[in-house]
């Protein structure tokens, strides 16, 4: 029994150091971020390419998920408004709801999942097969590369994801609205705006940096640092993306207390 104590006291500080050592190497990773992102070569060329792989061909599943979001959204308010006779007010309902939460939070889970296991498996990829070892040997820098970009790309489309989403999601609940009142397009458009403030825009937009700089920084950390051959890199590709859904839930809770502080 005593030995069996021993053998768990022995895992737990294993865990417990593994931790430690974990938070540790994330805060370096993001320090060396922060200072090669302002160190030349600036790799404007790659940044472009990783916007258009992330951004561009990202559209198709956010085109879908956000008409459908709309339009389910739509359906499901209906019946409990109407019971008090305020149908009228669906349309800000809609856009305090897309705009506000819906639009940033299913982006940035859509792009985790998407884009996040990508850059876990590429880069995982890369690692386990020496192709990073190769550039460091060749005096080249592959973090800024290959890191720097990345992060840069995912920060700067999300926000523009996160726009085109709240448009889409818009359409889908003004065409549902449309086809059961009747309800022309200037009026939704007025109707969806007025309870709308420059708070709620900056803090979606606020929401949007904040998650695409956590899933570049997560995508990108656990696939730089992938061991263990193919195994480790859908390791990496699976952390990536679950760890960046924890932390974009968990930053949506601290944000939306903080904004409504402002509120």
């Amino acid at each position: 029994m005593a030995a069996l104590g021993d053998i768990r006291k022995v895992t737990w500080e294993k865990k417990m150091r593994d931790f430690f050592t974990g938070i540790y190497n994330v805060y370096g990773f993001i320090l060396r971020f922060l200072r090669e992102v302002f160190v030349p070569p600036y790799e404007f060329r790659e940044i472009i390419r990783q916007c258009y792989e992330i951004g561009y061909r990202s559209l198709g599943i956010i085109t879908l998920t956000a008409f459908i979001t709309g339009i389910v959204f739509t359906k499901q308010s209906r019946p409990s408004l109407s019971e008090f006779g305020a149908t009228s007010w669906l349309p800000s309902l809609i856009s305090i709801a897309v705009i506000r939460a819906l639009a940033p939070l299913i982006t940035a889970l859509v792009i985790a999942g998407k884009v996040g296991s990508n850059m876990g498996a590429e880069l995982g990829s890369m690692r386990v097969t020496e192709q990073i070892d190769a550039m460091e040997v060749s005096s080249t820098n592959p973090f800024n590369f290959l890191v720097v970009t990345r992060v840069l790309a995912i920060t700067v489309s999300l926000p523009i994801l996160v726009t085109y989403f709240a448009f889409i999601g818009l359409i889908g609940g003004y065409l549902n609205i449309h086809t059961n009142e009747l309800t022309s397009f200037t009026s939704f458009i007025q109707d969806a705006f007025a309870k709308i403030s420059f708070l709620d825009l900056f803090a979606s937009f606020i929401k949007a940096v904040v998650y695409g700089f956590t899933i570049g920084i997560t995508g990108c950390f656990k696939g730089y640092h992938a061991t263990q051959g193919t195994v480790g890199v859908g390791r990496a590709a699976n952390a990536a993306v679950v760890l960046s859904m924890f932390l974009i839930f968990i930053e949506e809770m601290i944000i939306v207390q903080f904004v409504n502080y402002f509120r």
